[in-house]
């Protein structure tokens, strides 16, 4: 048996030969060489691009691909909205389409795991030795559909755009005139910093803001509670059931006192009347 075993493999070894000698070319040292060439390619342009970063910038002074270094985070800042590194726009855009409570697990686990997974088992499934583009055009629609869909969802989500605090703030006035509060100083430097703090990143208010996450209207949020109640939420959220929203304690108290004066006037389409 282990003669014929040993036959057997000297013939497939053989004939493995043969098709090499006609066919193509051996993994050594062709496609070994092939690999190593773009080993040596990719490593010298890394090292390349981490030279022209280092010699062409200078401490916070920007080079060609930035600086050595950027001031340090600034945790209370109001104006900053984050953004996703470019090759996760894709996602960033699918979570514009697909909202909390109802789809956003679709957008962050369900599509993006769907497609690896089909990824992953294509050599299981496809095992036909056709390999020629134009005899295989499900597989052809299908990589060419991905490719356009990736590139869209990359461009919308690289161009979206969100509003920031310092244009949000300029609607504060018509927020105090619908909701009544045009009055009370207070509530409208809550107001204020409710528009530059990144709220309406998830929450709306009479109409502007994001909704995203599940995040509720806040234009009528004053009718449920007072203005202490809404403090001691934002101090921390988490303690009244809310694992996804951050504490904006940071602002300090004052800054909440007025926060929470603005929630506690928000009553709906002229609530102060």
């Amino acid at each position: 048996m282990a003669r014929d075993l040993g036959e057997l493999n000297r013939e497939d070894f053989a004939r493995y030969k043969d098709d090499v000698k006609k066919e193509g070319k051996p993994v050594f040292p062709h496609a070994m060489f092939h690999d190593t060439v773009m080993s040596v390619v990719v490593v010298s342009v890394i090292v390349a691009l981490a030279a022209i970063w280092y010699y062409t910038a200078d401490g916070e002074k920007s080079g060609l691909l930035g600086p050595w270094y950027t001031p340090p985070a600034e945790p209370g800042t109001t104006s900053f909205i984050p953004r996703p590194d470019w090759y996760f726009y894709f996602l960033f855009y699918l979570l514009r389409i697909f909202k909390w409570p109802e789809t956003v697990f679709i957008a962050t686990v369900g599509i993006p795991t769907i497609c690896l997974i089909l990824l992953a088992g294509l050599p299981f499934y496809d095992r036909r030795r056709e390999r020629r583009p134009l005899h295989r055009p499900v597989a052809m629609v299908a990589a060419v559909l991905t490719m356009i869909s990736m590139a869209v969802l990359t461009w919308k989500g690289a161009t979206a755009k969100e509003a920031l605090g310092s244009e949000l703030v300029l609607l504060v006035p018509d927020w105090a005139q619908e909701q009544g509060f045009q009055n009370n100083d207070v509530a409208i430097k809550g107001a204020e910093l409710f528009a530059q703090s990144g709220c309406l990143n998830c929450h709306t208010y009479l109409g502007e803001g994001g909704g995203n996450l599940g995040a509720p209207d806040l234009s009528a949020i004053g009718a449920t509670n007072d203005a202490s109640y809404f403090v001691q939420y934002l101090t921390n959220p988490a303690a009244f059931g809310n694992n996804v929203m951050g504490s904006y304690s940071y602002l300090g108290q004052e800054n909440l006192d007025a926060l929470g004066e603005f929630l506690a006037a928000s009553k709906g389409s002229q609530g102060g009347e």
